[in-house]
């Protein structure tokens, strides 16, 4: 099976329109997701829904949509459902912008979507992020729970997106 395919890429700019509108459309997305999984207990933890949106978002359509979704995700759904909790909303910024700025890097340096870049954004963000959570919390636990409980959410976010980057987003 082949694993990677070349699809369009896009880098859109803050100037366009375009880049507002597609950001608006996938916060709604991870608006959407983290409610469903927080129907299931600890759901948000294991499944970390707040991210999924930002990849596919920043891997399409470049690092412009990719910080909007990335920050706004979790501001609005803070806003809206109280969801990511106050002491938990920096470092899922955090993990989120990061996120964001891997996957549009990843993007825009191989001009691909395959499993293996993917992985690469969601390590990426993951290994740097549980770094700083460790030091803004100064807890090992606490910077390798994505990693404990969240596996099946990075899983999720590398198989996923992939998928959707792959065979819905052309």
């Amino acid at each position: 099976m082949n694993t990677t395919k070349n699809i369009a890429l896009h880098q859109l700019g803050f100037s366009e329109l375009k880049t507002y509108l597609l950001a608006a459309a996938f916060v709604v997305g991870n608006i959407a997701l983290p409610q469903l999984c927080h129907l299931i207990p600890q759901g948000g933890l294991i499944f970390l829904p707040i991210y999924f949106f930002t990849l596919v978002a920043a891997y399409k359509y470049g690092l412009g949509v990719g910080l909007l979704t990335a920050v706004l995700s979790p501001l609005v759904n803070h806003l809206l459902f109280g969801m990511p909790p106050s002491a938990m909303l920096p470092i899922i910024l955090i993990k989120s912008t990061l996120l964001a700025i891997a996957a549009a890097y990843i993007a825009k340096k191989t001009q691909t979507v395959s499993l293996f870049t993917v992985t690469m954004a969601v390590v990426a963000y993951q290994a740097v992020g549980m770094l700083i959570e460790w030091g803004m919390t100064g807890s090992l636990q606490a910077a390798l729970q994505d990693v404990w409980l969240g596996y099946p959410g990075i899983f999720l976010q590398i198989v996923g997106g992939w998928l959707l980057l792959r065979y819905v987003l052309k």
